[in-house]
């Protein structure tokens, strides 16, 4: 498939670094409800990658739903969704796991099992092809699967480091021991602890009476030990830029502070710490395996992980001689620490994210947000003092007994930050604020508190963005109506499935996109199977009802929550339970890590690179030896083939920054806040066009040797990038995008296209005549001189040699050149820039050859 005619096709290769390609006895999908540049940032899924992947008798791959424009190709031509490592169509493996992060996801995964050509119903796969995989979910919406139960056959409730070995190893047994039926091995997942089978556990039918669960409970799994459990030290490094590039190392599980409205602080309890020996092993071995130059602590709190400044104070120790920049998640406005503060901008601010949530005191008691104005003012003294010029602030609209003042005091708030900015820098910063519509969650407190109706929270979000608009404040908004749908799945039942299925047949998919959210198609959903949707949203419980997701335990009591539902409306604060146990139903005293701050001493600037020490032959050569006082400039000519063919000039650049890190060259960075490489490349090369001869100039910290650079980047580049060449050069010597101005293009076509070419090249040869080339940006035929075409030759049957040099006032441009040659868009054809040449007297190559 030409992968240029779609958009970020970087998106769909497969050779990632660190990606697996493994033929075992056991095959599993990984899908991932959205698209690859939200699916890789995903945590969990890398985890499980690396858990599968390390067991002799299973394998991992991975499959993503695509962009719109590669779905429709793939409908018309019947091409089925298939998995990155090896193409195998989703119907192909023996289990299919999906992750269900998000309650708007529901369609996107019926979609993938349709393009996977799997029934999406569990019904009909019973009833269809023996050896139609088993479709598993995990993720946080499992919390409460009922919604989904007709499309899933099973549940993984809670962590899965270890229930994914328990699964695999009973799926392994009956594969080689059981009769083959699909509904006895169902049976034997469901004696797995954590695992809901809805066509075995089969909940009591609605409505739900007071008081019970309905005679079942499937209990959550969780770990006791992050330390003790697996994690990737050398994960997968996409080729485009996805929404957390960098290396993720997950600091803490759990959160003690008790925030009302968060699920993720209510499921993932109790909280377990990471030590900060195995942070530090973790980040250091990620670091080399994939060439990040960004690291992020992550956890639900991470301003709040026991040994956070001596954690932060050894990475810089370690790492800050790399250009290695840290960052942290949005924190607590009462965990900013001026000292954490110095220590993160050392090498490079990051970006920073603090949650109000509420702005009035009195609402932050109700939702038990712990922090006073003073801590408030405290935190952004702190920030700006520091340098900071970009923050971000998080707020929530509709919360449980909010009053008009509570949302007036948003943009009050914002003020305070502005005029404490301006205090310390004398002028404005800039200040993001994001604004979402509450969403009650099951197994919080508030699950018994119905939503606010879209028309109240429609008000106080124009009012929020009028003011914002008029202060000239960056101001986002979560749509309402989004919101309102993931507040009827969260606490929903399986009575919404049908109308999950007609959404998904009237063309919903991907609705946690804005360019693809119809609400229209959800309203005429509604009204087809008339189902009440607001209902479910807006629906206040009596806390004495039986709930739909009360089938699953996660740990936390329905008790605890009660009291807690019932604190939060008389606006009193519950303390952070790692001073206090609340009694919450979990075992807490026997799981929170004590990690101290005990850190290992070790060599805090590791040892030279193995291409600065040694050679490659029993030592340097004297001749191979340069010496610079500011550093050494080299000029290198690579290749770029294959399918990096369909990387963007910037992903190019990326990826051989990335390389050239996990080769461990000594580059030298610019000066100033942002540090980067001193590197500049040649001419980009458009998506889809590969290069025999490219180049780039890079300043090297000496003594280097020029064979051992090429031997230890070749090592590590991805295949389809080689460095064929390198050399050092005067630091006058002319830049590459001054010096270079021919281009020598080979260009593959079919046979009678041809006659189009030598055509061309006979009145090309004939007459200087100006001749019409087509404009790829407007579609009309403009009248531009040909003087940017020197030469065009048919070398075969299929290829054409195109010669093109730079005009006086205008350099050459393929898109506007080849349609009119060829009578195509130049996407559709196959194309090599196979050298580059600049005047020295006579045409040469940037790099001759040594």
């Amino acid at each position: 498939m030409n992968l240029s005619l779609f958009q970020r096709p970087s998106r769909y290769i497969d050779n990632e670094i660190n990606s697996l390609r493994k033929e075992a006895e056991i095959r599993v999908a990984l899908a991932f409800p959205d698209i690859y540049d939200i699916g890789m940032s995903h945590l969990g899924l890398r985890i499980l990658y690396k858990i599968i992947n390390d067991l002799p008798y299973a394998s991992a791959e991975r499959a993503f739903h695509p962009w719109l424009d590669l779905e429709e190709e793939m409908r018309n031509k019947g091409i089925p969704l298939s998995s990155l490592e090896t193409g195998r169509p989703l119907r192909d493996f023996d289990i299919v796991g999906f992750s269900l992060q998000y309650e708007l996801s529901y369609t996107t995964v019926l979609n993938m099992l349709y393009l996977g050509g799997i029934p999406i119903k569990s019904e009909e796969r019973a009833k269809g092809a023996k050896d139609l995989p088993l479709i598993i979910a995990g993720g946080p919406c499992t919390v409460n699967p009922l919604p989904m139960s007709p499309f899933i056959d099973a549940f993984l409730i809670g962590d899965g480091e270890e229930a994914v070995i328990e699964i695999l190893e009973t799926y392994r047994r009956w594969k080689k021991e059981g009769d083959g039926k699909r509904e006895s091995a169902l049976k034997a997942l469901s004696d797995i602890e954590g695992i809901f089978v809805p066509s075995i556990h089969n909940p009591p039918p609605p409505p739900f009476s007071k008081g019970g669960t309905g005679g079942f409970v499937v209990k959550r799994r969780y770990i006791d030990s992050l330390d003790s459990s697996p994690y990737p030290e050398a994960p997968i490094v996409p080729y485009t830029a996805i929404v957390h590039d960098r290396v993720n190392v997950e600091v803490s599980r759990g959160c003690t502070m008790g925030c009302r409205f968060c699920q993720a602080g209510m499921i993932y309890r109790p909280l377990r710490e990471r030590s900060p020996e195995n942070i530090l092993k973790i980040a250091g071995n990620s670091l080399r395996n994939t060439g990040y130059e960004d690291v992020s602590f992550t956890s639900l709190s991470a301003g709040d992980y026991s040994c956070l400044l001596p954690l932060i104070k050894e990475f810089n120790l370690r790492f800050s001689d790399k250009k290695i920049s840290l960052s942290l998640p949005s924190i607590r406005v009462a965990a900013v620490n001026q000292d954490v503060l110095k220590e993160i901008k050392s090498v490079r601010k990051t970006g920073f994210t603090i949650a109000p949530e509420a702005a009035t005191e009195r609402l932050r008691n109700v939702i038990n947000k712990d922090f006073t104005e003073e801590d408030y003012e405290r935190s952004l003294n702190a920030l700006f003092e520091e340098g900071w010029q970009n923050l971000k602030l998080y707020y929530m609209v509709g919360l449980p007994t909010e009053t008009d003042a509570d949302i007036q005091a948003i943009p009050e708030m914002i003020m305070k930050a502005l005029r404490i900015a301006k205090a310390h820098t004398g002028r404005h910063v800039k200040i993001n604020v994001g604004v979402s519509p509450f969403v009650p969650k099951s197994h919080t407190p508030f699950q018994w508190h119905g939503q606010e109706n879209i028309e109240g929270i429609k008000r106080k979000m124009k009012y929020l963005k009028e003011i914002f608009r008029k202060k000239r404040f960056e101001f986002k908004g979560h749509r309402e109506d989004m919101s309102f749908l993931e507040a009827v799945f969260a606490r929903g039942d399986e009575r919404l499935a049908p109308l999950i299925e007609k959404a998904w047949s009237l063309g919903c998919r991907l609705d946690a996109w804005g360019e693809t959210f119809d609400f229209q198609k959800w309203a005429q959903a509604m009204e087809e199977t008339g189902i009440n949707a607001a209902a479910y949203a807006e629906k206040t419980y009596g806390t004495d009802e039986r709930l739909p997701w009360d089938i699953i335990d996660t740990g936390v009591s329905k008790d605890f929550l009660c009291k807690e539902y019932q604190r939060a409306i008389s606006g009193e604060k519950t303390s952070d339970c790692r001073k206090v146990c609340h009694v919450c139903g979990l075992k807490c005293k026997e799981q929170i890590q004590d990690t101290g701050c005990r850190i290992q001493d070790e060599e805090c600037n590791p040892s030279l690179s193995p291409l600065t020490k040694g050679g490659i032959k029993g030592g340097y050569h004297a001749s191979c030896i340069m010496h610079h006082a500011s550093g050494v400039k080299i000029r290198v000519e690579f290749s770029k083939a294959g399918v990096l063919k369909y990387l963007s000039h910037l992903e190019l650049v990326t990826a051989i920054f990335r390389s050239m890190r996990r080769a461990e060259i000594p580059m030298r960075y610019s000066q100033g806040f942002h540090p980067s490489p001193k590197v500049s490349f040649g001419p980009a090369l458009g998506v889809g066009i590969a290069g025999l001869r490219e180049y780039f100039d890079m300043e090297i910290t000496p003594p280097f040797d020029i064979d051992y650079f090429i031997l230890g980047m070749n090592s590590v580049l991805p295949e389809g990038l080689k460095i064929n060449d390198a050399a050092s050069i005067p630091d006058k010597e002319p830049s590459l995008s001054s010096f270079i101005s021919r281009y020598e293009y080979e260009i593959k076509c079919k046979y009678p296209a041809l006659i189009s070419v030598i055509a061309k090249d006979r009145v090309l040869k004939q007459s200087q005549d100006e001749i019409a080339l087509l404009s790829a940006r407007n579609d009309k035929q403009k009248n531009q001189n040909n003087n940017n075409i020197e030469d065009i030759k048919a070398l075969d049957r299929e290829t054409v040699r195109l010669t093109l040099v730079d005009a006086k006032d205008k350099k050459p441009k393929l898109s506007e050149i080849l349609p009119e040659i060829f009578g195509v868009s130049y996407k559709e054809l196959d194309i090599t820039r196979a050298a580059m040449y600049g005047w020295k007297g006579e045409w040469s190559l940037p790099l001759e050859r040594n």
